[in-house]
């Protein structure tokens, strides 16, 4: 049983852990491209600011709590159920975007601001875009799953019921996506709150899945498709 201390510092660095991606997603996409630097200095933000928010849970873990860090073998319990949502997940993405790009009215001021968004941070190359598609396909999908499966749902289901656990780590896991999609849909818009939602769900899901799982191949395949729907979305907007 961790000492009352314990705990109240565990919090602390779980809170903590739930803001920073919001400070991230806000440092990379709004102040520094605003502050009117070079798109190499908004990506060297970015990878500063990244690094930052994937170390934290290493430092507490291992440096300050002192648990040993262990990555799990090759499990495939779950992963057949995850691979099924995240390519329905993402078929739902593609089709809801050829059902979109109808709307004209919509879909133009949406494309607009992903294509300036794009250009905003150095992307506006399809070589350039495609490879960052990858990584994030690949090792972000990954990195997130580490991030706020393991270390912030996994702290946090041991402080709190399980239901509690996979609602507050979904919901951390979609503020910094609210953020994203309120630049590119507008606040306002009711896609903005669907999407956000849709995030949360996702969270969510996968938080269950690690748990029922034990591992995290599961919610990182499932998280690796519908990143690759993103992208390939985004492809579409930016360069047609």
């Amino acid at each position: 049983m961790p000492s009352p201390r314990k705990v109240v510092y565990e919090w602390a660095i779980l809170a903590v852990a739930c803001v920073l991606p919001s400070v991230v997603t806000l440092a990379y996409y709004v102040v520094a491209p605003q502050s009117g630097a070079s798109p190499e200095f908004v990506q060297g933000v970015y990878a500063v600011a990244k690094g930052v928010q994937f170390a934290l849970p290493i430092v507490w873990v291992f440096a300050v709590c002192r648990e040993p860090l262990q990555w799990t073998r090759w499990n495939p319990r779950g992963v057949g159920i995850g691979v099924a949502f995240g390519m329905a997940f993402g078929a739902a993405i593609w089709f809801g975007y050829q059902l979109l790009s109808s709307q004209t009215a919509i879909f133009v001021d949406v494309a607009e601001r992903v294509r300036a968004k794009v250009a905003d941070v150095g992307l506006d190359h399809p070589t350039k875009f495609v490879a960052v598609g990858v990584f994030y396909t690949l090792l972000h999908s990954l990195l997130e799953e580490y991030y706020w499966r393991w270390f912030v749902f996994g702290r946090m289901r041991f402080l709190m019921p399980l239901a509690a656990a996979i609602s507050v780590s979904a919901l951390a896991f979609m503020a910094h996506h609210v953020l994203l999609l309120g630049l590119f849909f507008g606040w306002a818009s009711p896609l903005t709150w669907l999407f956000s939602l849709s995030v949360m769900t996702g969270g969510a899901f996968w938080a269950w899945l690690y748990y029922r799982s034990g591992n995290l191949y599961a919610p990182w395949f499932s998280h690796a498709f519908i990143d690759s729907a993103l992208f390939t979305v985004g492809y579409k907007l930016t360069f047609g």
